[in-house]
Order: structure tokens, then sequence, then C-alpha cells
């Protein structure tokens, strides 16, 4: 039997026996740039039915077939968590939603606050970079990537029962007040600000929420893509699936 080397995440239901289409650029990618032919083995999943060993029916430019032979690991989700972040540059928010789906992030929020740059981003493009996460760290589950949306709404229609971490970058040097004892099992969020911080208003109105939790991330100031992976860190640790 061959060794599958390659992950695939695909929209099809996965189960033994069936057979998988491929559109033109899974084709593309197997046949034209991993160099797989009819035989070959690949890794699929499609964030609800596990991982599932399968090999190349057909094999074409424009497209292929997969048979689903066997699974080899049962479906994991993740904690219920959701990240909030205010885009930065280019490369530094891909990073973030890439760290956000490897570290076990449910649901991915990029939120506009008072100081953010950016006002658009490529909702397409970040969930790319979220499947793309997903396959290469071996995950079974792929989070959803927002479009973007004003902190103030969001912040408007919480919904109820879920707790929010903040990270207020004028804590830093104080001691994280999140323990395991804060509503473990729940559902939350993390809010990242932006790299000029939440502004004096932003940060009243979060102090005053009765189900936020203002958060340090050290004696330093976090860049906001390290302070990403710094707070999933602490959360996952603390109250995620890693305590």
């Amino acid at each position: 039997m061959k060794t599958a080397k390659i992950r695939l995440y695909v929209e099809h239901p996965l189960g033994q026996g069936q057979t998988v289409p491929l559109d033109r650029d899974q084709a593309h990618y197997l046949f034209g740039v991993m160099r797989q032919g009819v035989g070959d083995a690949v890794l699929l999943f499609n964030g609800t039915d596990g991982e599932w060993r399968a090999t190349v029916a057909e094999a074409g430019k424009r497209g292929g077939l997969l048979r689903v032979e066997q699974q080899t690991s049962a479906q994991r989700n993740p904690p219920d968590l959701w990240l909030l972040f205010a885009p930065i540059k280019k490369a530094r928010t891909d990073f973030i939603v890439e760290k956000a789906a490897e570290m076990g992030a449910a649901r991915i929020l990029p939120v506009q606050t008072e100081f953010t740059n950016s006002e658009r981003i490529r909702q397409d493009r970040l969930q790319a970079h979220a499947i793309e996460a997903a396959e290469q760290c071996g995950g079974t589950f792929v989070p959803e990537v927002a479009d973007l949306q004003k902190l103030d709404r969001l912040l408007a229609d919480w919904p109820e029962g879920r707790q929010l971490m903040f990270c207020d970058e004028v804590l830093a040097g104080g001691a994280s007040t999140l323990t395991g004892d804060l509503a473990q099992g729940a559902p939350w969020a993390i809010l990242i600000g932006p790299e000029g911080g939440f502004s004096d208003t932003e940060r009243a109105r979060l102090t005053g929420l009765p189900f936020a939790h203002a958060i340090a991330l050290g004696p330093r100031i976090l860049r906001a893509d390290t302070a990403a992976v710094a707070a999933m860190t602490l959360w996952q640790h603390t109250l995620g699936d890693w305590a």
C-alpha cells in the first residue's frame, strides 16, 4: 500500500467507497505540481467527516477522480473559541489566520476598530489560508473566516453566554488574570487590538462589559500577530484542549 504524503481539503461527503471529483485547481496541484498519478494515495478531509485515505482513480489536466478507501482519523473539532483581530499588513494578517487555524480557533473574525489600518480584506483569500493551514497541520476542522465587521456592532450583538478575553497593551507588565475557574468549557472569544491599540472609548466599553476579561500578555507590548499567538497559547493552556 502506497504511503499518502498529501492532505487535501474537499467540499464533498466522505465515506468508504465514495468517489470525489476534483476541480481544475485541485487537479493542477495534485497532478501538475505534486506529480501524483493513478494509484497514488491522498488523505482527504472536509471539516466534518474526519480524515480518509483515497487513491487517484482518474488523473487529468482539468480534473480527476479520487476513490475513498478507509478512515484514518476521526473528526476532531476545536473548542468553541473565536479569534477577533484588527487586520494589519497583508503578510501579517495572513500569519494570524494561519496560526489561528493551526492552534484551534473555531471561527476567525476580522474586526474594524477606531485605529484599524485596513478598511477591507479579501475574505476568500484568508479562507484559503485557513484551509492550507489545516491541510498542513493535520487538522480535520477548518475555521470559518468571517468578513470584516465593525467591533462596536459585533459587541452590540454579542451572543449570550460567550466570554471575551481582550488583550490590552496598557496592562503590559502586569500579571495575567486568566485562570482555570473562568467558565472553563463555555464559549469564548479572544480580541486582539490594532497596531495603534484600543481607543479610550473602546477600552472603556470593553472594561464595562460583564462578559469581558482584560488580560496582560507579559512584560512587553507585543506586535498584533505575536499577540494573537501568545493569547491563543495562554487560553488553550488554561481553558482549552491543551489544559
